[in-house]
């Protein structure tokens, strides 16, 4: 009997990218446009209707370019540290006392 092979769709791989932003930065960007828009709009009704405005696009602004400037970094949170670091070897040599205080 021959086993007939289907083709399986796996995706391209690649993360899904949306108006410039990509993978969970897209959740982050829409984070940024909802959360402007509640607390600008509540300082504009707890204050007046200009300054909700303003405070409303700033904090949109704000969070998107925050949102862009993360995802600079790369989709994972990785610290890059640049350099040679050398790792101080803290040895105890306290099986000595043990062979001494054995015999």
């Amino acid at each position: 009997m021959t086993q007939e092979r289907y083709p399986i769709y796996k995706g391209l791989q690649k993360p899904l990218i949306y108006r410039g932003f990509k993978g969970k930065f897209i959740y982050w960007g829409i984070g940024s446009l909802i959360g402007g828009l509640a607390i600008g709009g509540l300082i504009g009704a707890l204050t007046n209707l200009f300054l909700g405005g303003f405070a409303t696009l700033a904090l949109m602004g704000a969070g998107l370019a925050y949102t862009f400037m993360k995802q600079g970094n790369g989709l994972h949170d990785k610290t890059r540290h640049r350099g040679a670091f050398i790792h101080p070897v803290h040895l105890s040599i306290s099986y000595e006392k043990r062979e001494k205080d054995s015999l």
